[in-house]
Formats: C-alpha cells, sequence, structure tokens
C-alpha cells in the first residue's frame, strides 16, 4: 500500500535548494511531484517520491548533506496540529510518546521508538515502505529534525551521546559534526539518537495539559492508520527491534504488555504468524543493509539474527533466488565500488 506524506515535508526546500544552485521547481517536476506542495502543507504525496526528491538535489548540487541542511529549517511547526500536542506535554519523555504515536498523521512511512537500556534512551527512526528505493538523505532529514527538536526541549547546549547511521560516511563528515556537535557513527546497526535517560524526565515548561487531552482526541479523530491492532502493533515492534538486534516474539509480547502466546494467538486470529512478519522485516532491512551500507556481511547476518553467515547467505538465496552479489549488482541505486569488499578476498566468492 502506498504511503502517503504531508508536504510540510518540504518546509524550507526552495530557499535551501536554490541556496546550492539547483532550481526547485525543475527538480520536483523530474520527480513527478506537483508544484502545489511547495506552498500548500497539507497536499499529500507519496513518501516514495519525497524520498526520491531529495535524494534527487543532493545529486544535482552535490552536496551529500543536502538533508541535513533542509534539517536546519525545520521546527516543531512543520508536523502541523500535532504540533499543538507536542507542545503541551510536561516532559520530555511525553512528547516523545505523543511522536512515536502520532507521527503516521505527518508521514506515514515513518517509525519512531524509544528504548532505554542501561541508562541510555535511544530513540530510532526508520521508514517503511513497500518498495526499495534509496533513502540515505530522509534518513538525515528525520535524525536531524528529532536532534533539533530535543534540542528545543532539553536547551540549545544539549547534546547526544551518540548520533547513528546505518549507512556508510559521506567522502567528509564536517557537515555532520557542525551539526550534531559530535562526532557520528555510520554503518551502525540502526539510525537513530542515543542520549542520557535522566534527559527523557525534563518538564516543558508551560505545559497546559487540558489543552493537551483537547488536542489528543481531536488527533484521534483523525487517525486512519488502526491503533491498537495486534497486526500493526507487532509490526511496528518488528521493524523497530530488528535493526537493534534485540527481536524475538518474547521481547516484542514485553513491549506490548502481554505474553508470547497471547501474540501468537491473535496474531493467528488473522492469518498472520510472528516468523511471517520477521521473515518479511528481514527481507526489508537485508535489502536495506546490503544496498546503502559498508557494513560486512557478517554483521549484517548477526543484526538479522542469524547464527552464522551461512545461514544468512542460504536464507537469502531461498528468498531472492540469487546470491547476495548477483542481487546487489542488479541493483541501479547500487553503486559499484562504493561499499568495501564484505567478507575479505578469500570469502567474497560464497556470496
Amino acid at each position: 500500500m502506498q504511503r502517503l506524506a504531508r508536504s510540510a515535508v518540504f518546509n524550507g526546500y526552495i530557499e535551501v535548494a536554490r541556496s546550492v544552485g539547483l532550481d526547485p521547481f525543475a527538480v520536483l517536476s523530474a520527480c513527478n511531484l506537483p508544484s502545489a506542495c511547495l506552498t500548500n502543507p497539507e497536499t499529500k504525496v507519496p513518501a516514495a517520491s519525497v524520498l526520491r526528491l531529495l535524494e534527487e538535489s543532493a545529486k544535482r548540487s552535490g552536496k551529500s548533506d543536502f538533508g541535513l541542511r533542509l534539517a536546519e529549517k525545520r521546527s516543531f511547526s512543520n508536523l502541523g496540529v500535532l504540533a499543538l500536542l507536542v507542545r503541551e506535554q510536561a516532559t520530555t519523555a511525553s512528547v516523545l510518546d505523543v511522536l512515536v504515536g502520532y507521527m503516521h498523521l505527518h508521514n506515514e512511512a515513518l517509525r519512531l521508538h524509544v528504548d532505554v537500556q542501561d541508562g541510555n534512551a535511544i530513540l530510532t527512526l526508520a521508514i517503511d515502505l513497500d518498495r526499495i528505493v534509496p533513502m540515505r538523505q530522509g534518513i538525515e532529514l528525520g535524525i536531524g529534525f528529532l536532534h533539533r527538536s530535543l534540542q528545543r526541549l532539553l536547551g540549545s547546549s544539549w547534546k547526544p551521546n551518540v548520533v547513528c547511521f546505518a549507512h556508510g560516511p559521506p567522502m567528509r563528515s564536517d557537515a555532520h559534526r557542525r551539526f550534531f556537535g559530535i562526532t557520528v557513527e555510520f554503518n551502525q546497526d540502526y539510525n537513530g539518537i542515543v542520549f542520557p535517560a535522566r534527559d527523557i524526565d525534563a518538564p516543558v515548561p508551560a505545559a497546559d495539559a487540558a489543552l493537551a487531552g483537547h488536542v489528543r482526541q481531536y488527533l484521534d479523530t483523525l487517525s486512519s492508520r488502526p491503533r491498537g491492532t495486534t497486526l500493526a502493533s507487532v509490526r511496528d515492534c518488528i521493524e523497530v527491534l530488528l535493526p537493534l538486534g534485540t527481536c524475538s516474539a518474547n521481547r516484542v509480547a514485553k513491549h506490548l504488555g502481554v505474553d508470547r502466546r497471547t501474540i501468537h494467538r491473535r496474531l493467528a486470529r488473522d492469518g498472520e504468524t510472528f516468523a511471517k512478519m520477521l521473515d518479511h522485516a528481514r527481507v526489508e532491512l537485508a535489502t536495506r543493509c546490503i544496498t546503502s551500507s559498508d557494513r560486512r556481511l557478517s554483521d549484517i547476518s548477526i543484526q538479522l539474527g542469524f547464527s552464522c553467515l551461512s545461514a544468512f547467505s542460504r536464507w537469502f538465496r531461498a528468498r531472492f533466488g540469487q546470491s547476495v552479489t548477483q542481487w546487489r549488482a542488479a541493483q541501479p541505486e547500487f553503486r559499484p565500488g562504493s561499499a568495501r569488499r564484505q567478507n575479505g578476498a578469500g570469502s567474497a566468492s560464497r556470496f
């Protein structure tokens, strides 16, 4: 099913595009997007087309940090009505809960999740589409927006412990270091921001609980995505936990506040199984990792939950009908030589 996004995702695009020598309307036309999406923030456009526009803009301008340049123009107001609910939350934790629960009203393809481990809060972002598209710039725009949002909540001097990207590093990372204020780590298991868990308890000044309640009721009437269904909840948990390397039926059940048997029973009612849903998520994550990062295949196989590289190789061939090398060479967005040899000269031929 095609996922849509509010045209508010283009806020600031004209200014940024022109600052790097682009004709914004020409790029828009090349990506088959209506010019109205640059003037009406409520126009709905395919999320995949948004990603294509960002990638095309970076390519034509030669600016690998195009997504971050656009993130600099972002504020909570880009979220429309959702921004009202965000601003009236009492703590940073409740702000994040709202973003996780309602972000689909802004962009149906975005998936956010917050997890707390060993004294750290991990805010992750994923883009869920029904087909494979390059999304480096979209990911960096999303993480950039989340970083700026946390700074507005916690103070301009706030810095996270780590900013992680699943894709490989650019030729120069100066722009990333300047934007985030720290050294950014690439080729990681997930796209996200890691910061002290104590920060999520920080109060939000001037929050109005009564107004927040009214806005939440209104947003619930707008929500077109089924909320609270087992299929949707399990799918979202799998999409978030799999890149973290912590995905299992038990872990998903714990996140949803039920036991493992309950998960299996509810999925069975819808003719689904946890194993099938996990396998589908593995397919999507494997294709993204193989085409967009320089990570070793052995690392990818561990992230996907396989006990060894050979098990991952057999699974991949069974799902795609060819080896990783053959499949990757057939992808138009993969540029030969952009990723390092995955497992050394001696083992590359196995895949």
